[in-house]
């Protein structure tokens, strides 16, 4: 019997589909490394996985077109439609520093130290 052989698109959406964990953390990693094209061929992927751009877009409160588009290489979504797609994917947007680039100020360097990047800190 000839196995049916699948793309690499296909196969990765449905490992995110077994392993939703595995998913979580690959589209946390593009977040943090990608740029914007790999930040959306991840979205795509895991809305994919979480049930197609249909189901996602009515509980985003989007319409399918805007989705796709939103999620295009040459997308430019707002934040609130990013929040949307998120909260419909059961996500939320968060923040941490980096460590190489934000300063944590000693006690001593005043208020506002911590807003300057760690390149401009007084020494």
């Amino acid at each position: 019997m000839k196995m049916k052989s699948i793309s690499h698109e296909e196969a990765t959406v449905k490992s995110f589909q077994k392993d939703p964990d595995f998913a979580l953390a690959y589209l946390a990693d593009v977040l943090e490394d990608g740029d914007l094209p790999e930040i959306f061929m991840a979205l795509r992927r895991v809305v994919e996985a979480r049930g197609g751009v249909k189901k996602i877009a009515e509980e985003a409160g989007l319409n399918e077109k805007t989705l796709h588009r939103t999620l295009s290489e040459r997308g430019n979504p707002t934040l609130k439609s990013l929040l949307s797609i998120g909260k419909a994917l059961g996500l939320v947007l968060s923040v941490k520093p980096d460590t190489q680039r934000w300063h944590y100020p000693s006690h001593h360097e005043g208020p506002g130290a911590a807003l300057r990047p760690a390149s401009t800190q007084m020494n």
